[in-house]
């Protein structure tokens, strides 16, 4: 009689993610204990619960959902981790909110190495440490080797919007300006570049920041914003195309005032690609009234992530829901909210 295993046995001493570290038992308790409750240790968390329970600040509640799967997981500037955490983290200010808690849910290929696992957590810590949030509950599951590149991540998050915030796309309006905090196409350039099959390289970083503490300063002290939108996939182009369809105005964009950096131009120019649709992840859009742009400026340039902000173009009009580019030589053309997949697997 043939008695040989047909199931995978569970090795405790394994430096990679087995299936069994997603079984729900002595391995997966394991992964918790020697990996994430470490990193991500706090009061909440060890409620040791299926759930978190919280206290809330008075105001409105703000809640976002993002789910990662970039291309490669390390790359110049940071990893798959701190971009989950800042990405969510920066959903949230852009609503008006102050963030104050995440979930983190993680699909986890057979393999995986578990120095790296632990590599990606560590900076999902420090980053919600830098933002000033905290990591209270989340979930583990591990599927077979080619059912997921190496690593998925979900982040969902809570945060306050205090009383008096009003800030949503349909505020936009005639007169308004829109102000970009940094540089364009850092995060989708530095993507492209670690893939090795594109064959090209470059000195650049991704800009993946928190930007809620900028934000919470910004809004402090000008309290009439409209609008705050973080231009990640589709870039810069379609952001404001969404903008523009939502409070049904025309944007008009001056080529001269964006601040795209000379190698991202360069990159885009050997790829065929146009700058305005590349991912940014550190990166604010800004729509309010001409008469307090300067004031915005002001606080912008206090931040080291945001002391390249500049006016980049005007609401122009009603009723007409477009984005145009003033060329350096003074036409005009339409700019189209992105179609199909220019950049694949950059967040």
């Amino acid at each position: 009689m043939d008695y040989t295993l047909n199931c995978p046995v569970p090795f405790n001493d394994t430096d990679r993610v087995l299936l069994g570290h997603g079984s729900g038992g002595r391995l997966s308790h394991r992964l918790i204990s020697d990996i994430f409750y470490p990193a991500f240790g706090n009061p909440l968390l060890a409620q040791d619960h299926d759930g978190c329970v919280f206290p809330v600040e008075k105001g409105r509640l703000a809640y976002s959902t993002d789910s990662f799967v970039v291309n490669p997981i390390f790359f110049a500037g940071g990893n798959i981790g701190d971009l989950a955490v800042n990405g969510t983290v920066n959903d949230l200010a852009c609503c008006g909110a102050k963030p104050l808690y995440l979930t983190a849910g993680f699909i986890l290929e057979e393999g995986l190495l578990l120095s790296d696992l632990q590599t990606i957590v560590l900076s999902m810590q420090e980053a919600a440490e830098k933002a000033g949030v905290q990591i209270v509950a989340g979930d583990t599951k591990v599927v077979e080797r080619g059912k997921c590149d190496r690593i998925f991540i979900n982040t969902s998050g809570i945060g306050v919007v205090p009383e008096g915030v009003e800030i949503r796309p349909q505020k936009a309006d005639a007169g308004d300006v829109v102000i970009c905090s940094g540089e364009i196409g850092l995060h989708g350039i530095t993507i492209l570049s670690a893939r090795e099959s594109l064959g090209f390289e470059t000195n650049l970083k991704s800009d993946t920041a928190a930007l809620n503490h900028v934000i919470h300063r910004l809004l402090q002290e000008v309290p009439d914003i409209h609008v705050l939108r973080d231009p990640t996939r589709g870039g810069v182009a379609t952001t404001l195309n969404e903008i523009a369809n939502t409070a049904k105005v025309e944007i008009t964009l001056d080529e001269a005032s964006l601040p795209i950096p000379e190698a991202v131009r360069a990159a885009s120019e050997i790829l065929g690609l146009e700058p305005l649709y590349i991912a940014n992840e550190g990166l604010v859009l800004i729509i309010l009234p001409e008469n307090q742009a300067g004031k915005a400026l002001s606080v912008l340039h206090r931040f080291s992530e945001s002391k390249d902000a500049r006016i980049i173009g005007k609401v122009s009009a009603k009723g007409n829901a477009q984005v145009r580019l003033k060329t350096l030589y003074g036409s005009h053309r339409i700019i189209s909210m992105l179609s199909g997949d220019q950049l694949p697997r950059i967040c």
